[in-house]
C-alpha cells in the first residue's frame, strides 16, 4: 500500500469522528464507539498489529479512563460539597461585586483562575474545575465547557508544575544521543532544554495576547442577544491588560526560573492585578455586558447540572471562607508535585500494571491520591469541617456527582481506548511506523521546507488524539526535531512549536469536550462545542505556525546543534 493510503488509513478514526461529531452532530456515546472499532479493524488488517496487543492497548486505554473518570468526579464533588454549604453562593456574589459585567468574568475565572490551576494540576482539571464554577456564577452551560476548552492552551504547556515539557519533551526526545552532539559543540542538555522551554514561553505569550479577547468575542457571538462579534470590542483594553497580566510574568518566570511555575505564577499574579484592576474601573468599558434573559437561553445551552443556590441553603460564608477550598486545592497540587516526600507519600496509593498482557510498553497506573481527583475529594472532605456541613449535604453532593459521572465513563471507555491503539501500532507485523507518527511523517514529506508553518499542527494532531500535551510531546518530539535536522534548522525552536500546536490541540481533543461537558450534564453535544472551539484553535495554530516560519527564516534562530 503507498504512504498516502496508509496515512489516510492511519487517519481514518479520526476523520470519522470529526466528521460524524462536528458534521452530523451525532452525540459521542454513539461516536466513539464506531471509532473505536475502526482503529481496531485498521490497526489488525492495515497495520498487522496482533490481537493481544489490541486487548491489552485497550486495557491500558480503560485503567487511563478509569483515572479521567476520578478526576472528573473530584471536581464534580468540590463543585457539588461547595453547593450544599454555601459557598458557591458566596463567591457567585464575590465575583459579581467584582464586576457584574459577563466579559470581565469571563476574564477573571476562565482566563486567569483556568490558568492557575492548570499550570498546578493540569489534565483536563481547568476545565472540570472552572466550567461548573462558570455555570454556578450565571454562565449557560455550553459557553462554561466552551470557555473551559479554550484556556486549555497558553497554560497547557506548563500545566501540571511542567509536566508537557519536563516528562512530554524530555523523556520524547533521544536525551543521551542529543546530549552527547551537544557536548561536542561545549553546550549540555540544560542550556538545550531551557532554550526550548524559553521560546515555548515567548511563542505561547504572543499567541495568548489575544485569548482573552477571543473568550469574550465568542461570548458575545454565539451566547449574546444580538449575536455579534463586536459587541465584546468596547472591552478590548481590559482584555489586553488581562493577557498581559498573566503572559508576562508566565514568560519571566519560563526564563528566570524554568518549566515548572510559569503557568502557576502568571495566573495567580494576573488574578491578583486584574482583580483589582476591575475594583478600581481600571480600562472598563462604560457599558455592561450580560447573557439574554434565561427564559430566552437555547435549549442546548442548558445542562442536566442544575445549581439553584436559594433553594439549597440559607447559611452564609465569609468569601475568604467560600474560596479557601479552592485556596488549599491549589497549595496541595502545588506542593505534591514540588515536595517529594509529600508527593512520594501521595503516590504510595498507586496500583501500578506494567506489560500488560505482556506487551512490552503497554503499562498504565491508577493513583488514587496523587491524582488530581484525590487531592479533590480530599479538599472536599475537609471542607466538611470548614464549613460546618451536615452529613446529609455531603451525601447529596456525593450522589449528585456520582450520577453525573456515568454518562461520561460510557464516552470514555471508548475513547481511549481507541487513542491507545493508535498510539501502540508501532508493534507490528508489517513494520510500518505508530499510526500518528506515519500520519505527521507523511505530511512532512508533502510539504518540504514550508513544514515548520505546519509543525504546531501536528503537535495539535498529537493532543487531538490522545487530550494530552504530554502525550503528544512524547509521541512526536523527536520527530519534529528529526525532521528540523533533516531541513537544517533549530531542532530546538522545531520541538518548541511542537509543544504550543499540542497545547493548542487540547481546545478540540475529544475526551477533554467530553470530560469538561460531563461536569456541567451537558454530555451529547460534544460537537457543537468542537464547532466553536475550533475557532481559536485554528487561529493559534495559525499564528504558531507563522511565528516558527518567521523564526527560522526571518530571523535565523538558531541552537547549540546548528550553529556548528
Amino acid at each position: 500500500m503507498s504512504s498516502g493510503f496508509l496515512a489516510l488509513l492511519a487517519f481514518l478514526p479520526i476523520l470519522t469522528a470529526g466528521v460524524l461529531l462536528v458534521g452530523f452532530r451525532m452525540p459521542a456515546k454513539y461516536v466513539m464507539p464506531l471509532t473505536y472499532l475502526i482503529a481496531v479493524v485498521v490497526a489488525l488488517a492495515a497495520w498487522g498489529v496482533s490481537p493481544n496487543r489490541v486487548i491489552a492497548s485497550s486495557l491500558q486505554g480503560l485503567l487511563q479512563s478509569v483515572g479521567l473518570l476520578w478526576i472528573i468526579f473530584g471536581a464534580l464533588l468540590l463543585l457539588n460539597t461547595l453547593k450544599h454549604s454555601g459557598a458557591i453562593s458566596t463567591i457567585r456574589s464575590g465575583f459579581t461585586a467584582i464586576s457584574p459585567d459577563r466579559r470581565v468574568q469571563v476574564i477573571l475565572i476562565a482566563w486567569l483562575f483556568g490558568s492557575f490551576i492548570e499550570g498546578a494540576s493540569g489534565f483536563g482539571t481547568p476545565a472540570a474545575v472552572a466550567a461548573p464554577l462558570m455555570v454556578a456564577v450565571g454562565f449557560p452551560a455550553m459557553a462554561a465547557v466552551v470557555f473551559g476548552m479554550m484556556i486549555q492552551s497558553t497554560p497547557v504547556s506548563f500545566g501540571a508544575v511542567g509536566t508537557p515539557l519536563i516528562v512530554g519533551v524530555q523523556v520524547g526526545l533521544d536525551q543521551s544521543a542529543i546530549t552527547e552532539e551537544l557536548v561536542e559543540v561545549g553546550s549540555t542538555w540544560q542550556h538545550f532544554f531551557h532554550v526550548i522551554t524559553s521560546e515555548v514561553a515567548i511563542i505561547h505569550a504572543i499567541c495568548g495576547t489575544f485569548m482573552p479577547l477571543f473568550l469574550v468575542l465568542i461570548m458575545t457571538r454565539f451566547f449574546g442577544k444580538n449575536k455579534s462579534w463586536t459587541e465584546g470590542l468596547s472591552i478590548l483594553p481590559f482584555a489586553i491588560l488581562g493577557a498581559f497580566a498573566m503572559t508576562v510574568p508566565y514568560v519571566l518566570a519560563a526564563v528566570f526560573l524554568g518549566a515548572e511555575f510559569p503557568s502557576v505564577i502568571g495566573g495567580l499574579v494576573g488574578l491578583f492585578v486584574m482583580t483589582m484592576a476591575a475594583k478600581k474601573g481600571f480600562l472598563l468599558p462604560r457599558d455592561t455586558w450580560d447573557f439574554p434573559d434565561v427564559s430566552e437561553w437555547s435549549k442546548d445551552w442548558f445542562g442536566k447540572v442544575d445549581i439553584k443556590l436559594e433553594e439549597l441553603t440559607r447559611r452564609k460564608i465569609s468569601l475568604a471562607m467560600a474560596w479557601a477550598p479552592y485556596v488549599i486545592l491549589a497549595v496541595v497540587l502545588v506542593l505534591s508535585r514540588t515536595v517529594k516526600p509529600f508527593g512520594d507519600l501521595l503516590k504510595s496509593a498507586n496500583v501500578m500494571f506494567s506489560n500488560i498482557m505482556g506487551e512490552q510498553g503497554v503499562s498504565g497506573d491508577f493513583s488514587l491520591l496523587h491524582s488530581p481527583g484525590g487531592i479533590l475529594v480530599m479538599i472536599c472532605l475537609l471542607t466538611i469541617v470548614l464549613h460546618r456541613m451536615s452529613l446529609a449535604g455531603f451525601a447529596n453532593a456525593v450522589r449528585e456527582s456520582s450520577g453525573t459521572i456515568l454518562g461520561a465513563g460510557f464516552v470514555l471507555i471508548f475513547t481511549v481506548p481507541m487513542v491507545r491503539i493508535l498510539i501502540n501500532s508501532g508493534v507490528n507485523a508489517n513494520d510500518l511506523q505508530s499510526m500518528p507518527v506515519l500520519v505527521a511523517d507523511w505530511v512532512s514529506n508533502q510539504v518540504g521546507s514550508v513544514y515548520p508553518f505546519f509543525a504546531p499542527a501536528v503537535g495539535a494532531l498529537g493532543a487531538f488524539l490522545a487530550g494530552s500535551n504530554t502525550v503528544s510531546n512524547l509521541m512526536l518530539s523527536q520527530f519534529q526535531f528529526s525532521v528540523a535536522g533533516g531541513l537544517g534548522i533549530s531542532g530546538a525552536l522545531m520541538v518548541a512549536g511542537q509543544s504550543v500546536g499540542a497545547a493548542a490541540g487540547n481546545m478540540i481533543a475529544i475526551h477533554n469536550v467530553v470530560a469538561a461537558s460531563a461536569t456541567v450534564g451537558l454530555l451529547g453535544r460534544e460537537g457543537a462545542t468542537l464547532r466553536i472551539t475550533i475557532l481559536p484553535t485554528i487561529y493559534y495554530l495559525t499564528l504558531a505556525g507563522l511565528l516558527l516560519s518567521i523564526g527560522f527564516y526571518v530571523f535565523g534562530i538558531t541552537d547549540p546543534l546548528t550553529v556548528r
